[in-house]
């Protein structure tokens, strides 16, 4: 950027901190900037298994069912622009760690504005195709008019839902975990309040069922998102955007192409694991309404399998993109070490917790005495320890994309995902029966973990480009709070 661009003053002690993630050990530093994001995933893995436990004991196995299938579309939908949230924290993070605050804010603004009217066509597109989406998939007679009527009202959530998730990972970025946790502490306290309010009705308030374990997460993200925005302009965060900066929502097209070309391989990592997913629990579901509420009661379960691998690999991505951004190499290569080893032990030690309890875990989420428990911990056993792999390969491909390659991880990806894992499940099922789309999972997240190592190691990553540099000029340097 130009040598007479603003300088970033350092926030005053009112302001919400960010860190800098260029300095200090790798292992604490990686192990606390984590805490949050990891306690994050916790609270919103608990809200959803909260809410399935209300909508999967009290309104049944077909209840379930309508939810297992209608999230995994919204997944689905919302991946194929969510990528552009995950560069942006990339772009964020390296500007943080170049010490370019304006280039950071005009990385947010224009990012704000295209995933906001992207979140907005997707939720218009959703209201209108729940219906044949669900049919598209396979869904259960019995559950196929509950999943459309609570997918409705989840797609109007979905610009909430999202802005507010965008917010979040681009605050991470810039080395801030503790103001996103919070507000997701409040988010998960209001819908799980609301849940059984709107879905059994109380006063006034009208029983709505599934549909009103919708509106709940509707309503919590509404307000929770809303309070964000308030808490960050009335706190001066160092990445508000304020009034007289306005100019800055106007989208810049040399970021907006790097956010389009490098976010959409990124958000297609998402679709891909969608459709995927969709691909199996319509196999799922053509063995009947118990092995499909079995499936997504196990669903729940690996909910928290993933949670270390997630947290310590977005931790270790805005780690890295920090020190890409500081061209500190040697700790770009300590943190994947760091975030490897911590999740090799955390999702080791779930694993194996989950693995010898998980009659009582299953219990939770299935009517008691269901025969679903039954196949829900055969499926467990057999596909549990898939998730050790994916978390090497989660940590890996966050600190790859983090420099700017991200086609790589994409590829390697789609060979997992549709090279193995539905083909297995697929043209095995004849000889092993829903056994095969149980092992589909081990087998191709091994394989995953297997090229991404290969990448990590030979690859030229280390060469890729996020953004290429308006000027060579190097920028001023100006000071970062440090928490």
């Amino acid at each position: 950027m130009p040598s007479n661009a603003p300088r970033a003053h350092p926030p005053s002690p009112g302001r919400a901190p960010t860190r800098d993630l260029t300095k200090g050990p790798i292992f604490s530093t990686l192990f606390v900037f984590s805490l949050p994001i990891l306690a994050g995933n916790v609270l919103q893995s608990l809200n959803g298994s909260i809410n399935a436990m209300w909508v999967g004991r009290f309104l049944g196995e077909a209840a379930l069912t309508a939810t297992a299938n209608a999230n995994n579309v919204m997944f689905l939908l919302i991946g194929l622009i969510f990528g552009v949230g995950m560069a942006a924290t990339i772009l964020v993070g390296q500007a943080m760690g170049a010490h370019d605050l304006p280039q950071a804010k005009r990385v947010l603004g224009t990012s704000a504005t295209f995933f906001g009217l992207a979140s907005m066509v997707i939720a218009v597109a959703g209201w209108l195709l729940s219906r044949k989406i669900m049919v598209w998939m396979g869904t259960p007679a019995d559950a196929l008019e509950l999943a459309e009527s609570y997918l409705r009202v989840i797609f109007l959530a979905i610009p909430l839902l999202y802005l507010l998730a965008f917010v979040s990972a681009v605050l991470r970025g810039a080395g801030d975990t503790r103001t996103p946790f919070w507000f997701l502490l409040l988010v998960v306290i209001l819908d799980t309040v609301l849940n059984p309010l709107l879905i059994f009705g109380w006063g006034p308030i009208p029983k709505l069922g599934m549909t009103g374990s919708a509106l709940a997460t509707l309503v919590a993200n509404a307000i929770g998102f809303t309070l964000m925005l308030l808490w960050l302009r009335a706190r001066q965060h160092p990445l508000w955007i304020n009034r007289h900066e306005m100019g800055l929502f106007k989208p810049d097209l040399v970021i907006l192409r790097a956010l389009v070309t490098k976010g959409l391989p990124m958000g297609a990592q998402i679709g891909l694991i969608s459709m995927a997913m969709i691909a199996m629990i319509s196999m799922v579901n053509a063995y009947g309404v118990h092995t499909a509420s079995a499936y997504g009661a196990a669903l729940q379960l690996w909910t928290y399998v993933q949670m270390p691998a997630m947290a310590i690999g977005a931790a270790c991505s805005s780690m890295a993109a920090q020190n890409v951004g500081a061209r500190m190499w040697d700790r770009v290569t300590d943190t994947a070490r760091a975030g490897v080893i911590c999740n090799v032990v955390m999702t080791g030690a779930l694993i194996v917790t989950i693995f010898f309890a998980d009659r009582y875990m299953i219990g939770w989420f299935l009517p008691e005495g269901s025969e679903s428990i039954e196949i829900a911990r055969h499926l467990n056993h057999i596909a549990i320890g898939s998730f050790l792999f994916f978390g090497v390969t989660f940590v890996l491909s966050g600190v790859v994309r983090a420099t700017g390659a991200v086609m790589p991880p994409l590829i390697i990806l789609a060979i997992a995902m549709w090279g193995i894992r539905v083909p297995f499940a697929h043209f095995l099922q004849p000889v092993w029966g829903a056994d095969a789309i149980w092992w589909s999972f081990p087998v191709s997240a091994f394989c995953s973990m297997v090229m991404m190592v290969g990448y990590y190691q030979r690859g030229n990553w280390r060469k890729a480009k996020m953004l290429v540099p308006a000027s060579s000029t190097p920028a001023p340097t100006p000071t970062i709070t440090r928490s």
